[in-house]
């Protein structure tokens, strides 16, 4: 069953690197959901996949766009996650000049994505079982928005979306 408005996140376990030797990002720390949202207001956007084209062309793109008014307007945090590990999420996030700006968070396993309800089946693409591309705005927990998009599509789930909805 799919998270609704209304429903508390449910509990996850993601993977987190912020810091790099000279190349690569250093092993990826744990970041449990439940407390890492505890107290704050934090705008969540998932998509497909790291270093695919509308991911870094206009995903991410879009929340570096509107960072500063979605934190003007009470967003504690930014966190984009996908289907992959926290190394690629971290080495993507610096690739998209977006470290210390948004949290890229790994979900390797897609477990919180299917806990979530929110999983995509790729395999016949030969990319897995990814993320849903969508955006929820949460506060302590609590979603409180939640756009969806449809197969293929990129219309409701980006940074300007997000802020209108504030």
């Amino acid at each position: 069953m799919t998270v609704k408005v209304g429903d508390r996140l449910p509990e996850g376990k993601l993977s987190e690197s912020v810091e790099f030797d000279a190349a690569c990002p250093l092993p990826p720390k744990e970041v449990n959901v439940a407390d890492a949202v505890k107290g704050k207001k934090i705008a969540i956007f998932g998509l497909p996949g790291a270093y695919t084209p509308t991911c870094s062309a206009k995903h991410v793109p879009s929340y570096l766009e509107n960072r500063d008014q979605l934190m003007a307007k009470g967003v504690s945090e930014i966190w984009c996650v996908a289907a992959n590990d926290g190394f690629v999420m971290a080495a993507w996030g610096r690739d998209q000049k977006a470290t210390g700006k948004i949290r890229f968070l790994g979900d390797g396993s897609a477990v919180w994505t299917k806990a979530l309800g929110l999983e995509l089946d790729l395999t016949a693409r030969g990319m897995g079982m990814r993320m849903n591309r969508f955006s929820m705005l949460v506060d302590d927990g609590v979603v409180k928005s939640l756009n969806i998009e449809g197969p293929g599509k990129f219309e409701v789930s980006d940074g300007a979306t997000m802020l209108k909805q504030l």
